[in-house]
């Protein structure tokens, strides 16, 4: 028996072993899997034919039997069928065109059928029987074509597909060369299925194993996803800050209609407190949307500071209360004696837990009590602060429990359904607590009220003073014609710069009667052109997002300019977690998030000018 004999049964057991791990794993369904799965199979029986041959031969069995013609004329068909496969499989890696691949396939099919028709005979020759007739002739010329054409398809879309995918047509060109030059010598060594085989194997381990594709089908949709979640991302910041500006207006309007109830029909006044309200509920919805996307993400940052709890506390306590309207709700805060003085963590995102769960309290809550309670057990420098709100509310049942926390659920609907809002507030809430290495339970008596109780540990920086304090009592703000906090600054020169003049109307209407001179401008060009031509003020409002040039450039190039020295307070729609620290360190003394209220406005005139 010759070597080549040997070849082909070695190929064999390689490629039986090697389509029985291709087809025992799980693979992604494409049509180049497709297809060299198929290429998988023809070799193998390829390799069956050729070595049926060889037994038939090598046992000295009549060479002109019927059998033996038409195991010679497969065997010489398989070859050109295997190198057309190989084709398909290029034009399916590189996207080629389907009408090619169409017209090419219809060829193919003729010339397999010509090959199986037309007659072949043997030549007895000094290096042994060799085949010989047009079907042989048609395989080498169509073999020898199908290698072009896969060069010329490579070569065209070498900067479009990796390089390593390209491995197998150029090793088939090589080994195939050298194989027909070596049987042109030396008949008995023609090795051709022994080089398809060894292309199969190479085709596997660079591009068909489905362990690597499947890591690369993965790490192409984690990519996939990303992109998707940063666009997502992109679309909600923006929606954001387009959904505050017009809400500036909405606010800063509805205000001004309450300052002056006692110009304005009852009715209008009356709308322009549902129209606050509503504007409080789509804000808190657009924040709520971004906080989520933040966590999804893995965005939300654990910002640590020196905070009082106390004062924080007692700050987001008065804050909330407003939302308790004409409730018949008595609202009650108590902080414990031993409440440390001075605390280190997230105070952002404590207030945000706290204000969560009482905006979460006052929604379901009609009349009855409210409270809030901040409690501690403090042990080697560390407080657990225990904050617990309370309400004789609507309550959950059992059922509800279990859903409390889930992102987008309305718990009782029906009943809820003049309540306003995402759903998004407790799953915030839970995630936010966890994000700090607390806990957060719940305990609710449906009808009757529910419980909320979340512990945090913080670190304690100074220690409570040991002092009695009188429980704290919030009582309900009335509203007062407002104070003039300027009165004895004397006049006072605030320059707006804002490219859109709804907004500037609102910053004008929030800082009447508080005894200023306004000017303004409409972008950062105006803006420093008023500087360079010697206007004096107290104080700049800087709208950020600007044409021409923005508020950040802006403050960039006042600070260029010699003896500069007037405060300048960034006024902006970008209400994300970090904006006020980012702007502090770009100059500005101070950070406004639209929509803004008159209250706000004063109390950052107040710190400035005092």
């Amino acid at each position: 028996m010759s070597i080549g004999f040997y070849f082909s049964i070695s190929s064999f057991i390689i490629i039986c072993i090697l389509t029985y791990i291709f087809y025992s794993k799980k693979r992604i369904k494409n049509i180049e899997t497709a297809v060299y799965g198929k290429m998988l199979l023809l070799t193998l029986a390829g390799l069956f034919l050729e070595i049926i041959s060889g037994f038939w031969y090598f046992s000295g069995a009549n060479l002109n039997s019927i059998f033996y013609q038409f195991t010679s004329k497969l065997t010489v068909a398989y070859f050109m069928l295997w190198a057309a496969l190989f084709v398909n499989y290029i034009i399916s890696i590189c996207n080629v065109k389907k009408q090619f691949k169409k017209y090419f396939n219809i060829y193919n099919i003729t010339c397999f059928v010509l090959v199986l028709i037309l007659p072949i005979h043997f030549i007895d020759s000094s290096t042994g029987i060799l085949p010989a007739g047009l079907p042989l002739y048609i395989t080498y010329g169509n073999c020898f074509l199908y290698a072009i054409i896969d060069l010329i398809i490579c070569l065209m879309n070498r900067n479009k597909i990796a390089i390593y995918k390209f491995t197998p047509v150029y090793t088939l060109l090589l080994l195939g060369g050298l194989d027909i030059l070596l049987s042109v010598f030396f008949p008995f060594l023609f090795l051709m299925n022994y080089v398809y085989s060894l292309i199969i194997i190479i085709m596997y381990f660079t591009i068909e194993n489905p362990d690597i594709r499947m890591v690369k089908q993965l790490e192409l949709a984690r990519d996939q996803a990303e992109k998707a979640s940063h666009a997502k991302s992109d679309f909600l910041s923006s929606m954001s800050h387009e959904i505050r500006t017009p809400l500036n207006a909405i606010v800063g309007f509805s205000e001004d209609i309450q300052n002056h109830k006692d110009k304005a029909s009852p009715e209008i006044v009356e709308d322009a407190d549902y129209i606050m309200e509503a504007s409080k509920t789509l804000l808190e919805i657009v924040g709520n949307i971004l906080d989520i996307n933040k966590l999804e993400n893995n965005q939300m940052e654990i910002v640590e500071v020196n905070y009082n709890p106390r004062e924080e506390i007692e700050s987001i306590a008065k804050i909330d209360s407003l939302r308790i309207g004409e409730k018949a709700i008595d609202f009650r805060l108590h902080l414990s004696d031993d409440l440390p003085q001075e605390l280190y963590g997230d105070k952002i995102h404590i207030k945000e837990i706290v204000n969560n769960l009482l905006t979460n309290a006052i929604k379901y809550t009609d009349k009855g009590i409210i409270e809030l309670a901040a409690n501690c057990v403090n042990k080697n420098n560390i407080c657990n602060l225990k904050i617990t709100v309370k309400d004789t509310g609507r309550g959950f049942s059992d059922e509800s429990l279990t859903k409390l926390f889930t992102k987008f659920e309305r718990l009782d609907a029906e009943k809820n359904s003049t309540t306003e809002g995402t759903g998004l507030g407790l799953a915030i809430t839970k995630t936010l607590v966890e994000m700090l290495d607390g806990t957060i339970s719940v305990q609710s008596q449906y009808g009757k009220g529910s419980i909320f109780t979340v512990n945090i540990p913080q670190k304690i920086i100074k220690s409570a003073k040991k002092v009695h304090r009188s429980p704290i009592k919030l009582s309900r703000p009335i509203r007062k014609k407002e104070q003039n906090i300027l009165n004895n600054s004397g006049n006072k020169r605030v320059l707006i710069v804002d490219d859109n003049l709804l907004n500037i109307k609102v910053a004008k209407k929030a800082l009447e009667g508080l005894n200023l001179e306004i000017d303004e401008c409409y972008d950062g060009i105006d803006c420093l052109t008023k500087i360079n031509e010697g206007n004096k003020y107290d104080l700049i409002l800087m709208d950020i997002m600007m044409p021409n040039m923005n508020g950040e450039v802006a403050m960039e190039k006042l600070q260029k300019i010699s003896k500069f020295n007037v405060p300048v307070i960034a006024v902006t729609a970008d209400a994300i977690n970090g904006a006020k620290e980012k702007y502090l360190s770009e100059g500005f003394v101070d950070y406004i998030a639209k929509p803004f209220n008159k209250e706000q406005i004063k109390e950052k005139l107040d710190k400035i000018f005092r």
